[in-house]
């Protein structure tokens, strides 16, 4: 069972934040839409994941650190959409629904600079990968989650190839959205059994 960012075996991991500066990933000659920015070593380990793809294929991130506001105003606006298609929803689970897409404003990763939300481009374009990003369950029909099996072979085998170039990067997925990858973070912690996580929100380092 997916373990998701709102529950307590995440929230109740502490953040004791290291310093690291964000930087641009452009300057890591990492692709992206627009100005992106991230963690140190969350842009080098993309750029070292890109270095391992296929000649022709590469990475493309279309967000990494996230304002405070943006998280928020995400939060609140999917969990109101939850709200009308589930009337009558304990605000418990309705949280726990939000938490499938969106990440709990005090534990965001994009907030801390260690996620990057990215796909797959090759030289026609952006490569099958089931959905597009930021596709929720409902709009979706769970195909976002990483290991859906309503998806075509093709998308499969893409999700599969960033699979391998990003985890042998060092970073990890959210499970129930292909595109969220992240680094130094509570989930990350979680995941690769460490007792703390390494950045806390980003606004603290200004």
């Amino acid at each position: 069972m997916t373990v998701l960012l709102s529950d307590q075996r995440i929230t109740g991991i502490p953040a004791i934040e290291n310093g690291e500066p964000l930087v641009d990933l452009f300057t890591r000659d990492v692709l992206t839409t627009g100005q992106q920015f991230a963690r140190e070593s969350v842009a080098d380990r993309l750029a070292v994941a890109d270095t391992f793809l296929p000649v022709g294929i590469r990475l493309h991130v279309v967000e990494g650190l996230r304002p405070v506001e943006s998280q928020q105003a995400i939060w609140d606006g999917y969990r109101a959409e939850l709200e009308r298609l589930h009337p009558g929803i304990s605000s418990r689970d309705v949280d726990q629904l939000a938490s499938r897409f969106v990440s709990p404003i005090e534990v965001a990763p994009h907030v801390a600079g260690a996620a990057v939300d990215l796909t797959l481009i090759g030289a026609h374009g952006a490569l099958d990968l089931g959905t597009p990003i930021d596709a929720t369950p409902e709009q979706s029909n769970g195909a976002c989650f990483f290991a859906a099996t309503n998806i075509s072979r093709e998308a499969r085998t893409n999700r599969s190839l960033l699979a391998d170039v990003l985890s042998a990067a060092g970073l990890v997925n959210y499970p129930t959205e292909w595109w969220h990858w992240s680094y130094g973070d509570r989930y990350w912690a979680f995941l690769e059994h460490h007792p703390t996580a390494l950045y806390g929100p980003a606004y603290s380092l200004t």
